[in-house]
C-alpha cells in the first residue's frame, strides 16, 4: 500500500499536477491561450470573415472554412500540437525549473543591484508611488523583455540554436497552440534571459526610484501584455492573414508579419523576428511589412524534416541529435573544407519545404 501511496505521489507531482495547471492556464489572463484572448482573436477574424465575404475577397462559404477548416485544426501536425501543449507542461516542472534553478542563485537579482548602488552613492528617498510611475515601470518592463526577447530570436536562427528553435518552426500548419510548440532548451534560455536582465532593470529602476515600485495592471496582468494579447495575438499563428498596413507594422507586429516569419519562401526568411513590436525589426534591418492582399505562402522546415517532427519523441529528441551532427562537421572531412560543409548545410536550410495550406488565402472550401 505505501509503494501505490509512493507511485501516486510521484505521478501526482510530476503528471497530474503539471498537466492539470496546463489544463488550467487556458483561463489563465496571464497567458496568451486563455480563453478569452482566444474568443477576441476569433471575434476579430470572423470580422474580417464577414467584411471579405461582403466584398467577394474570400471563396470560403463558412467561417469554419475561413480559419482553416479540418484540414487545418485536424492536421497531424496540429494533432502533435494539442498532445505537446500537456507534455511541455511536464517538461516544465522535470527538466526546466530544476535547470533554472541550478543557475538562478548565481544570477544578479534586482536586491543585488539595489544593494550595490547604494553603496556606491548612497540610499535614496523613495518615491510615492503613484499610477503614472507604475504604468512607467511596466512599460519598460515590456519593451526590455520584447527587446531581449528579439535579440533571442535571432540567435534560435543561428547555426546552433537552430535545431532547437526548428521544433517551433517544423509545424506545417498553424493554430494557435503551435506557439506552445517550444523546445524546451529554448524556455531555459528564455527563463535565465528574463531573470538576467529584468532583474538588473528592475534593480536600476527602484533604487532611482528608492523603493518597489508595482506594476500596473488589468485584470491582474500587466497591461501592455493584456492589451496586446487581446488584439488577435493568437492569429499569429493561424491561416487567417490580418495585415495591420505598412505605418504600422513599423511598430507593431501583425499576424499576417509572425506568419511571413513561418514562411517556406527564400525571401521571407530571417524576417521578423519581433514577438510582439515590429520595431526592433525596422531598426534592425529584418522587417518585412506586409499588405492587406494575402500571400500564397506554406510553412514547415523542408521536405526531409517533414517525416522527423511527426511525434512527440522527436520533438524532445531530434535536436539533440542534430545540435551533435553539427559539433562533428566541425571536424573537417577528407578533402573537404569546413566551409564547404557549412555551404551544404546552408543549402539543406533552403530546400523546399513540406506543402501545407496557404496562409490567410482563404480561398477554396476547407472539409
Amino acid at each position: 500500500m505505501d509503494v501505490l501511496a509512493l507511485v501516486y505521489q510521484y505521478l501526482f507531482r510530476w503528471v497530474i499536477a503539471p498537466v492539470s495547471d496546463q489544463f488550467l492556464g487556458l483561463f489563465d489572463l496571464n497567458g496568451r491561450l486563455c480563453i478569452a484572448f482566444l474568443f477576441t482573436s476569433y471575434a476579430i477574424a470572423y470580422g474580417l470573415f464577414r467584411v471579405r465575404r461582403s466584398r467577394g475577397q474570400t471563396d470560403a462559404y463558412t467561417f469554419w472554412q475561413f480559419i482553416g477548416g479540418s484540414r487545418v485544426h485536424f492536421h497531424p501536425s496540429a494533432l502533435l500540437d494539442y498532445r505537446y501543449y500537456f507534455v511541455r507542461a511536464i517538461l516544465k516542472v522535470v527538466l526546466v525549473i530544476p535547470v533554472v534553478g541550478l543557475v538562478d542563485p548565481y544570477v544578479l537579482r534586482s536586491g543585488d543591484y539595489i544593494s550595490f548602488f547604494t553603496r556606491l552613492w548612497g540610499a535614496r528617498v523613495q518615491v510615492e508611488e503613484h499610477v503614472a510611475l507604475s504604468l512607467l515601470y511596466g512599460l519598460g518592463v515590456f519593451l526590455m523583455q520584447d527587446f531581449i526577447h528579439y535579440w533571442a530570436h535571432r540567435a534560435y536562427h543561428s547555426r546552433y540554436l537552430w535545431a532547437f528553435h526548428k521544433v517551433h518552426h517544423s509545424a506545417s500548419v498553424l493554430v494557435p497552440v503551435t506557439a506552445s510548440r517550444v523546445h524546451f532548451v529554448e524556455k531555459v534560455i528564455e527563463r535565465l534571459i528574463d531573470i538576467i536582465f529584468l532583474g538588473a532593470y528592475a534593480g536600476v529602476f527602484w533604487y532611482a526610484c528608492g523603493g518597489e515600485i508595482s506594476r500596473y495592471t488589468l485584470f491582474g496582468v500587466t497591461y501592455m501584455v493584456f492589451i496586446l494579447n487581446a488584439l488577435a495575438a493568437n492569429l499569429r499563428h493561424s491561416h487567417v492573414w490580418l495585415s495591420f498596413g505598412a505605418r504600422v507594422e513599423h511598430v507593431l507586429n501583425s499576424p499576417a508579419q509572425h506568419q511571413i516569419h513561418h514562411s517556406d519562401a527564400p525571401r521571407h526568411f530571417n524576417k521578423n523576428f519581433g514577438i510582439n513590436l515590429s520595431v526592433w525589426d525596422w531598426m534592425f534591418g529584418t522587417l518585412y511589412v506586409t499588405q492587406s492582399k494575402p500571400e500564397a505562402i506554406r510553412f514547415g522546415t523542408g521536405e526531409a524534416d517533414y517525416q522527423r517532427y511527426l511525434t512527440l519523441y522527436s520533438l524532445i529528441v531530434t535536436p539533440f541529435v542534430e545540435a551533435v551532427g553539427k559539433l562533428r562537421q566541425l571536424k573537417p572531412l577528407s578533402g573537404v573544407s569546413v566551409v564547404e560543409v557549412s555551404s551544404v548545410s546552408a543549402t539543406a536550410r533552403i530546400a523546399p519545404r513540406a506543402v501545407a495550406p496557404a496562409a490567410g488565402t482563404d480561398a477554396g472550401p476547407a472539409s
